[in-house]
């Protein structure tokens, strides 16, 4: 049975300080159910990685990155590798985020490249797919998630399938307010799941966890955790406030 995985984005928020704070807050509220029911993750902005690792070290609760280069070293100005996170005590990095592609050009191909890097130094990865708002509307959600799934996951040989982790995040959801009902998105994982399956084998696809995200709140998180392909969620906003993140991560 796939262990739900829920991870804060924290995006480009909080000062050292502030983030400190948060993660010592969330970790009170949530330590015993990332210890016995949920893995939790944590993804504060590179500056803040180091102080937040200490907070959560000897914590069930995980480090996680939002971004990575895919080369372990070398002349790559303001650019971070795995090796590096890995030093931190990251466990996960998120890869392919719509704000990354948006605003930085990221394409699958360079997703791509960055799980492979990170997955072969044991680094899990939450690789993020959706349709923007006008694919929507054009019917296009299944060819455009099924494209980036494809790209994504080209070449990858997981060698555990439990630290591959893809979160189905619509770009129309994300910090608008909007989001797709527990329904929607459940079949928008399942054809996901199905499409693993077709790269990766029945076996790694029945393994592999598939998380919602995009306005997620504690009203609505029920609505996903109930379905039967959402294993967890990718949570923005809402992870900005512990007693807000700590009700989603109590389902």
């Amino acid at each position: 049975m796939r262990r739900p995985i829920i991870a804060g984005n924290w995006k480009m928020n909080k000062t050292v300080p502030e983030a400190v704070r948060l993660a010592k807050q969330i970790k009170l509220l949530v330590e015993e159910d990332a210890r016995e029911r949920v893995e939790v993750v944590l993804c504060p902005p590179f500056t803040a990685l180091h102080a937040v690792g200490e907070v959560l070290q000897d914590s069930a609760v995980k480090l996680g990155a939002q971004n990575v280069h895919d080369q372990p070293k070398g002349a790559y100005t303001g650019e971070v590798s795995v090796p590096m996170l890995k030093d931190l005590g990251c466990e996960y990095v998120i890869l392919g985020h719509s704000e990354r592609r948006a605003y930085f050009g990221e394409t699958d191909e360079m997703v791509n490249r960055k799980a492979k890097a990170a997955l072969s130094r044991d680094l899990g990865v939450i690789i993020c797919v959706g349709e923007t708002l006008h694919e929507k509307r054009e019917g296009r959600t299944e060819e455009v998630v099924r494209t980036q799934v494809r790209g994504a996951l080209a070449g990858l040989e997981p060698a555990r399938p439990e630290q591959l982790v893809i979160a189905y995040e619509p770009v129309w959801a994300i910090g608008t307010g909007e989001n797709a009902t527990g329904s929607e998105a459940n079949d928008v994982i399942a054809m996901i799941r199905r499409l693993v399956g077709e790269l990766l084998g029945a076996d790694t696809a029945e393994a592999v966890r598939i998380q919602y995200g995009g306005s997620v709140k504690p009203e609505n998180i029920k609505s996903f955790l109930t379905q039967s392909d959402i294993d967890g969620a990718l949570v923005g906003g809402a992870s900005l406030e512990a007693a807000s993140f700590a009700e989603i991560v109590k389902g």
